[in-house]
């Protein structure tokens, strides 16, 4: 079953990447244009983003009681990507590989789940503090529009529910297997006229709510323990304005820090609020917009995003799919040797 989840991901993976070939090879003529250096600094950043996520997974994994090494959970992060490239979600798709490998290695699945869902609440949180700085930004500019308000409220809605799904969750059992229940009813009921049949089964969330709910109530109530995850989760939206940075001076276009929170603000935000893969084909034509709306030149703007694109998307992407190798070539901690 596992390797033909494999090779389902690869297909997958190569189709996606076939049918963005004409975006691939616009990246790579612009990366040929920019400065060599700061385009390996940029992906040096972006390399360095990838271990302070792991670190970030690590240290909720200590909080829980978990045992992981700092090497498998940057993988399964980066594995992780291929999930939410070929799957809209918010973000969220990369869960499975994580419940996957915890299966496999005879983890404990409720306690990886909510470390991985924890990982995604904090990363939601410390991106609406710097959206907030982009929004305020954009208004002192006059360039704050409708669909950048709508994205930014329902981003808030699903840092809100999730918190409250987690709060419901530390106090009852019950309300959490309720609300878990209300959520797959409202799933069911719109993806029953694509798929024809209910997408989750209701009893299972509320057992899975049980389970859920027993490791929440283990936390510790010490909220002190969670300002290192939290900070981590900081540093990896900064370093990402930091691979802008350092695109920016690649193709020597003047800048200043509005530019950069703005212009980072609006693009993850489309990252996350969109009804694409990733947010392709959204992020880059959001993206010049956001840009040159803070001042970039037009032709600037879409070389600035294509090149960011790269090392942000295409990059992390490529080593996804080399992450997922090195997974399924390591055996599992329940298998015997030959």
């Amino acid at each position: 079953m596992r390797k033909f989840i494999v090779i389902l991901l690869a297909f997958l993976g190569a189709g996606f990447v076939y049918l963005s070939f004409g975006e691939i090879e616009s990246i790579l003529q612009t990366i040929r244009r920019g400065n060599l250096w700061f385009i390996l600094l940029a992906l040096l950043i972006e390399s360095g983003r990838i271990l302070v996520a792991g670190a970030n997974n690590l240290a909720l994994y200590r909080i829980l009681g978990l045992e992981e090494t700092l090497y498998r959970l940057s993988l399964l992060l980066t594995a992780g990507n291929i999930i939410s490239t070929v799957m809209p979600s918010a973000g969220m798709g990369a869960v499975a590989v994580f419940i996957s490998e915890a299966n496999r290695r005879g983890q404990p699945t409720g306690k990886v789940t909510i470390a991985s869902m924890l990982y995604i609440f904090l990363d939601y949180i410390a991106f609406l503090c710097v959206l907030a700085l982009g929004l305020i930004v954009l208004f002192r500019r006059n360039h704050l529009d409708a669909a950048e308000l709508t994205a930014s409220g329902i981003m808030f809605s699903i840092a809100t529910l999730l918190g409250f799904l987690f709060y419901l969750g530390s106090k009852s059992e019950v309300r959490l297997g309720n609300a878990l229940a209300r959520i797959a009813r409202l799933l069911n009921r719109l993806a029953r006229p694509f798929i024809h049949r209910d997408y989750l089964n209701e009893i299972k969330m509320r057992e899975y709510a049980r389970e859920l709910a027993t490791d929440l109530q283990t936390l510790p109530q010490n909220y002190r323990k969670f300002v290192k995850p939290m900070l981590f989760a900081i540093l990896n939206k900064t370093m990402l304005m930091g691979v802008m940075i350092a695109i920016f001076l690649a193709f020597q276009v003047p800048f200043s820090a509005g530019t950069i929170i703005g212009g980072f603000a609006i693009s993850y935000l489309f990252l996350i609020i969109s009804p694409t893969p990733a947010g392709i084909g959204i992020v880059e034509g959001i993206m010049p917009l956001a840009l040159s709306s803070l001042n970039v030149p037009w032709s600037q703007a879409i070389i600035v995003t294509l090149a960011y694109r790269g090392v942000t998307f295409w990059f992390p992407l490529g080593s996804g799919a080399w992450a997922l190798r090195m997974l399924h070539m390591t055996p599992s901690s329940q298998e015997s040797p030959a």
